[in-house]
């Protein structure tokens, strides 16, 4: 089985190392890559084949889309003539649906649509795929259980992605945000900024691992945290009173908005 990853900027890389790193041979992954400099050193640091974007292409069974949004429909017109009939396209480009991928390939190809997240860079990525008209379900398994090499994978149907974008697509943001407003806070209470962090980053790795491995709801956790007259419900209060979880919702619906637009383009 051959690999085309087309595209090799962060994302693009990412699934190239989970993917040698979960046990694909570097000799069946060939990255497209117009930047010489880029192309030079994943040659150097992994060992993997680089060619044309048509020569990659045409001996490839799986296809990774790993584009911007807007320069899809060029890659897509290029690589029409010459998909292999029985190829799976697995696009990671944001907003892009099947159908228009669809509508620029032959009618045989199985698409699936991706929306992966930034945690991939370490293999704690969240992917989640829709499938396309042409898509069985061996084509699902079979990305699902290659986008498994940088994390989680969930199935949905494709009306879900624009949510899914503005939950875990754009979720990690949101976690950075809290993390940057706890630091700025712990420095402007006294603390020291090595102290502020380490203080920040294990506190929400700690309560991450906790909804992990517990599996009981967020709100369950946030109550037995929360004595009550403690500090924590003085804090919780003071959030509700800023309508925090209201911003929330609006910023995940704006993000949803967005990915709509994007696709619209």
């Amino acid at each position: 089985m051959t690999i085309a990853i087309i595209g090799a900027g962060v994302m693009g890389e990412a699934v190239m190392a989970g993917l040698l790193d979960a046990g694909t041979p570097a000799a069946d992954i060939i990255v497209a890559e117009r930047r010489l400099e880029r192309v030079d050193e994943l040659n150097a640091t992994y060992g993997v084949q680089c060619a044309s974007l048509v020569e990659a292409v045409s001996s490839a069974s799986i296809v990774f889309l790993v584009v911007k949004p807007q320069d899809i429909e060029g890659v897509l017109e290029e690589i029409a003539p010459i998909v292999a009939a029985e190829a799976l396209v697995i696009s990671l480009a944001a907003g892009i649906t099947t159908s228009f991928i669809e509508s620029k390939l032959p009618s045989s190809i199985a698409v699936a649509r991706v929306m992966p997240n930034t945690p991939a860079l370490l293999k704690q990525g969240m992917s989640v795929v829709s499938p396309g008209a042409a898509c069985s379900q061996e084509h699902v398994d079979r990305a699902v259980t290659l986008l498994g090499a940088i994390g989680k994978v969930a199935v949905v149907p494709e009306s879900q992605q624009d949510a899914v974008t503005a939950i875990s697509g754009s979720g990690p943001a949101y976690v950075f945000y809290v993390a940057e407003a706890m630091f700025d806070a712990g420095l402007a209470l006294g603390v020291e900024p090595d102290v502020t962090m380490e203080l920040v980053l294990q506190t929400i790795y700690g309560a991450a691992t906790m909804l992990r491995e517990t599996g009981v709801l967020p709100e369950v956790l946030r109550q037995r945290v929360s004595s009550p007259n403690g500090t924590t419900v003085a804090a919780i209060n003071t959030l509700d009173e800023h309508q925090v979880r209201e911003a929330f919702a609006s910023a995940m619906l704006a993000a949803k908005n967005r990915s709509i637009e994007l696709g619209q383009k």
